[in-house]
Formats: C-alpha cells, structure tokens, sequence
C-alpha cells in the first residue's frame, strides 16, 4: 500500500491553496481578484511572457501519488512545489473553486451531497441529481442557476477561452453554468485528450486561457483504490500520453499550469462506519448526511442536540471528530471574508471529521449502493496536498 500522511492539515489560503493560485491567473488574465493573495510558489514573472495558459487538472493526482506513482515520470519532472486544496478537498469543491477562481467560503458549494433549501432535497452537485434519481434536476424543468451563483472564471478572462472536457460532461448543467464563456470541447478518450491538448498548448485556437481536465484517474482510484495495479497503470499510460506537453509549450510561448482537486485514501469496506448500524444516531436527524463521506454535514433535531453529541462521543469517537459547522466557518476551513449567503445553511449543524481512513455512509430509497476503495474529502495531509507543475514560458 502507498503510505498516506494522516496528520490533520486545513488549507493554506494565505498564498499556498489552489485559491491562491487561481488569484495568480486571474492577475495575469485581467480578472478582477477574488480577495486572496497570488500563489507564492507562481511569481508573476513566470506568466509575463505567456502567449496563453492551459490549466491542466488530473483528477485526485494528490502531492503523494504522483511522488509515489511516479518518481521518475515526465509529469513528476515538471514539479516546482506543493500546494493545498481547498475544504473539503473533494471534486465538487475544488473544481469550483478551479472553474470560478472563488474558495468555498464564497462560491458555497461544500461538497458532493448538498442540501439545497429552493429545492427542499439532498442533491449531488455535480451531475444535479437528487440522491433517490439518476434523473437530472433539470429534466424537472429547473435549471442549475435557479439553485447555484457561481460566477465562470473563463467568462471573465480578458480575451477568449477553451474548456477541454470529457464528453460526457461537455454539456452537463454543471459544465454550462460553471464553464460558461468557454468553448467546451468534448473528448473521448486518453489519445484524443492527448492529442488536443497539444493541439491547443501549440496555439491551434485564439484561446488566451485554457481548463483541461482529466477525470478517470479519479474515477480509477476510486474504484480500485490508489494503491491499485490498475491505477499504477493507468497514471504510467498517462504519463506517456502526456510526455511530450512541456515541448511543445517552450516551443508555441504557452504556459502550462498543471495540478490536481485533491489527494486520495485507501479506503474501503472495512473503513466504513455505516448510519443503518447506529439506528439511535439516524432518529437525531432531520436529513440524509450531507457533504462527503469523510466530512459529512448533519443536520440534528434542535432538542436532540445534546443527545446527538454524547452519542458521537461515546460510540464514534475512535472513527470521527465532532465539529460544529459553524466553527469551521469561524476556524477558516472554506476561506476567508463574507461567506456565500446559503454557506451556513449548507454545512448543517455538525460536522463529521473523519480519523485516519474511515468513512460515515448513508443510503436513501433508491440511492444505488457502490463499493468505492478510495476515498478523499477529509482533513488529512494526503488528501489535501496537491502538486504544481509548470512547463513552458
């Protein structure tokens, strides 16, 4: 198994977050700041010359992976630091924040499941769907902006933008919302991925800025686990499709910007606390557990509060912290400054912080149930670190 650093770690948005490091393209892109400081680790030196910038970002690439996956890879090669997430590090958030240049704190969106109150139902973000369908809200007749305000961040790039995405999700609500501004460009695979991301760090469009993003290392590591054959093998063949990026960058005045969402975890089945266990636990609460699965968001019966507690602290604590969500707003785990106004009605009550690899599961009625042997979204150091790698200009 890969060695995982469990040690707690928050984000660092005083200069080393993916936030951060959005504040740095937004300056040289001419969007205005977010009100975070630019990337320590990216001097603005290093973009001046840039005819364009392609933002690559691989999906659960964490620091640790990549170092571990592979220490003599052409990615690992064009390593210059390391860099935070955002909380929680999960895909849901820090894509926000990569497709919005906003933290948490402002963009408010806290995780895969979300209680949104215009929609009165526990969603997943994301493909927007409620948690008992696999039938987008949409298909409903309501539109994602009705319940979502995140600003694009390639719609305010002074000049053009190119999105490279999955063609899965070239066109979903999420991707039109979030993405809006861009020309989304759906591809099929890892060749045809490959093969247009050249394309575009070769200057093949009037794109100034450039989001490409690879999402079946996530997929893979979630599935298999991070210490899988299957993911080794998966980020080898990554890797080779992807050699030949830094060259063409040096040679076409493109700045290549690559990281990841978040980090990973082994963890699976035997890692997992399940709700339908802890019958007494479910009757304190007045939704389905929200947010992540190692950061999850309870939402409790006022007059059960006391109950609720003593019953995590004498049956939970080997596995979870007990955290009121409102002191990790106090405690600045989604930013800083004025909050998203539906923040604090999303992050419930309480919050579940995960130990070491466990996990908190819940299943509503038609909820289809998954097996996963990685997991992120906690408050580890392994899931919160992330790599910066720059080639080009």
């Amino acid at each position: 198994m890969l060695e995982h650093d469990l040690s707690v770690m928050k984000p660092d948005y005083q200069g080393g977050s993916l936030v951060n490091l959005m504040r740095s393209l937004g300056a040289h892109l001419g969007v205005a700041s977010n009100g975070y400081d630019a990337l320590k680790l990216l001097p603005a030196s290093r973009l001046a010359k840039a005819q364009r910038v392609v933002l690559l970002v691989i999906d659960g690439l964490g620091d640790a992976l990549l170092s571990q996956l592979g220490p003599h890879s052409a990615l690992r090669d064009l390593q210059v630091g390391t860099m935070t997430s955002v909380y929680p590090p999960t895909t849901a958030t820090a894509v926000t924040t990569l497709m919005s240049g906003l933290a948490p704190q402002q963009h408010g969106l806290t995780g895969w499941f979300m209680h949104f109150r215009k929609l009165g139902a526990v969603t997943a973000v994301l493909p927007f769907m409620p948690r008992y369908s696999r039938t987008p809200v949409s298909g409903a007749g309501v539109p994602l902006d009705a319940v979502v305000d995140v600003p694009s961040f390639c719609a305010s790039v002074d000049g053009a933008s190119v999105a490279l995405l999955p063609a899965v999700i070239a066109d979903s609500d999420f991707s039109r919302a979030v993405g809006r501004g861009a020309t989304r460009i759906g591809y099929r695979d890892m060749a045809d991925f490959a093969t247009r991301l050249d394309a575009v760090c070769a200057g093949n469009s009037d794109a100034r800025y450039i989001y490409a993003y690879w999402s079946d290392f996530d997929h893979m590591a979630h599935v298999h686990g991070p210490s899988s054959p299957q993911v080794a093998a998966h980020f080898q063949a990554l890797d080779r499709a992807l050699a030949g990026i830094a060259e063409t960058c040096a040679k076409h005045g493109t700045a290549l910007v690559a990281t990841a969402d978040h980090g990973f975890l082994d963890s699976g089945p035997a890692e997992r606390v399940d709700l339908a266990d802890h019958p007494q636990l479910a009757d304190y609460l007045t939704l389905p557990l929200c947010g992540e699965p190692r950061s999850t968001y309870c939402y409790v019966r006022h007059h059960d509060a006391a109950r609720f507690e003593d019953y995590v602290h004498n049956e939970l604590a080997p596995y979870t912290s007990l955290v009121g969500s409102a002191q990790l707003v106090a405690d600045g785990w989604f930013g800083h400054g004025t909050p998203h106004p539906e923040l604090m009605a999303r992050i419930g009550d309480y919050t579940l912080q995960m130990r070491e690899r466990y996990t908190m599961r819940d299943l509503v009625t038609g909820e289809r149930d998954m097996d996963l042997f990685g997991m992120h979204g906690g408050v580890t150091a392994a899931e919160q670190k992330v790599p910066l790698l720059l080639a080009g200009v």
